[in-house]
């Protein structure tokens, strides 16, 4: 699966948008991996809907919890076949 930060995907064409995608996770102050673990449920996600690629990837951090203990990250992007 390719993954964008940028609404295209250079040398490719995009065929069909598939739908936005989504991953969240939350996580005891591990940033790297809260990040891949969100990212790997958005590809699942995308996959499922028969994506080759996700483009307009963003990634938020925010801190959770009674004092700021825990990390979520959530990451969102648009499927589309390439």
């Amino acid at each position: 699966m390719i993954l964008s930060t940028t609404p295209q995907i250079e040398g490719h064409t995009i065929r069909e948008y598939k739908g936005i995608v989504t991953g969240e996770t939350i996580i005891g102050a591990v940033l790297a991996e809260a990040k891949d673990t969100s990212i790997q449920e958005m590809m699942q996600r995308a996959q499922a809907m028969g994506a080759n690629a996700i483009v307009g990837i963003d990634i938020d951090y925010e801190t959770v919890g009674a004092n700021g203990s825990m990390l979520m990250v959530a990451t969102s992007g648009t499927a589309v076949v390439i």
